[in-house]
């Protein structure tokens, strides 16, 4: 449930950034930053970009930077840290109506599940986000991809749900 990068065009996209310290800027980087693998920088700017919405008063921005700054924590193996930031993103978003930036946080939620192996949660979420990107008028495109990421977590939800538990296998370890 990655994305795919070309890492020398988002190393040279980051190089023409520079020292660029605008919202936007500190966003882009922040993406950048993670899909390059540079974690600790990602996630020391993505801060950087929510102390800056924070300032700015503007939540939708706020908003934004912390769901990219969540996705910087899951790629750092930090999903409890993850999954609560883009929970409180889901419930002021919903609460808002901001129906975009609901799906993108309730989407970003659903990938976090999916590294924790937790595909029921995953499931929920990547179908709500579906339902919320054709609630958007999202391309035919957009909403095949997100279909085929629900099928691919749904496959593997009903796996993990035919696996035998430890104690079904005769596996319990009473005495």
């Amino acid at each position: 449930m990655r994305e795919r990068v070309d890492l020398r065009a988002a190393g040279a996209r980051l190089d023409e950034l520079g020292n660029l310290r605008s919202m936007s800027a500190l966003n882009e980087k922040t993406v950048l930053l993670r899909l390059l693998g540079r974690l600790d920088e990602a996630l020391t700017i993505g801060t950087e970009a929510v102390r800056q919405a924070r300032f700015t008063g503007d939540r939708e921005q706020l908003i934004g930077a912390r769901i990219r700054r969540a996705q910087v924590l899951q790629y750092l193996g930090k999903y409890d840290e993850a999954v609560v930031e883009l929970s409180d993103c889901v419930t002021e978003t919903r609460g808002r109506e901001w129906t975009a930036l609901e799906a993108f946080a309730i989407q970003s939620r659903g990938k976090v599940y999916f590294d924790m192996k937790d595909y029921d949660n995953a499931l929920s979420d990547m179908t709500a986000a579906v339902f919320l990107r054709e609630k958007l008028g999202a391309s035919p495109a957009e909403i095949e991809g997100a279909l085929l990421a629900v099928a691919v977590v749904q496959s593997l939800s009903e796996a993990q749900r035919d696996q035998p538990t430890r104690d079904e296998q005769g596996h319990d370890e009473q005495g």
